[in-house]
């Protein structure tokens, strides 16, 4: 997938949450890869967020104009990635969605993020997001 080497995991429970990625991955919350979509002046916008904390939507509609950003609903995340909230993936969506990498996954080697259900998640790092999603890195928690 997209010149990844790291190999789809797939958990014994549903891990819809950060936190429970984490506790069935055995990792810290921060290394979790939250793929968060918002509905930003109307179109989709990929966060992903360290599973440590929240994002802070005035932080990033600040830096990528944005006039008008809030959380979408479960109709609008799966119109635009083709997947359910609770496991969306940072690819494999019908078309390039914009995208924002939290810089705070840097701080782990290994970051896990989402393998399109809330079963599967993927070991990757915060230049292969970049890479992969096209994405910019910056601070986006409160």
């Amino acid at each position: 997938m997209l010149g990844v080497p790291g190999q789809v995991q797939e958990l014994p429970e549903p891990a819809p949450t950060a936190a429970a990625a984490a506790a069935q991955l055995g990792c810290d919350v921060g290394a979790i890869a939250n793929s968060l979509i918002f509905a930003a002046d109307g179109e989709p916008l990929l966060v992903l967020t360290s599973g440590a904390h929240r994002v802070d939507t005035k932080r990033v509609a600040a830096l990528l104009g944005i006039r008008r950003m809030k959380r979408a609903d479960p109709e609008f995340v799966r119109s635009a990635t083709g997947q359910l909230v609770g496991g969306v993936a940072p690819v494999g969506h019908p078309s390039m969605i914009r995208t924002v990498v939290d810089a705070w996954l840097g701080k782990h080697e290994v970051v896990w993020a989402g393998g399109g259900d809330e079963h599967t998640m993927f070991p990757t790092s915060l230049d292969e997001l970049m890479r992969i999603t096209d994405g910019i890195v910056a601070e986006v928690g409160d």
